[in-house]
């Protein structure tokens, strides 16, 4: 899976560790995230989608593995 995350939080100048914050997990676990290591589950890909008030399809590019 790709991930939109790192490009969102420098344009809305958020650290990693304010989104983790904002959205309740660890800063370890946004750093994951970025680096395509960890899938959110729905409730966190639905939460930092409110936070930076996009669909969660525009965070998150899940790839076909064909």
């Amino acid at each position: 899976m790709k991930t939109r995350l790192k490009e969102l939080r420098a344009r809305h100048e958020l650290t990693q560790e304010g989104l983790a914050k904002m959205v309740s997990v660890r800063r370890e676990t946004i750093v994951f995230l970025e680096q395509g290591k960890y899938n959110p589950s729905l409730q966190l890909a639905y939460n930092i989608s409110q936070v930076f008030k996009i669909a969660i399809e525009e965070i998150f590019i899940f790839e076909d593995n064909e």
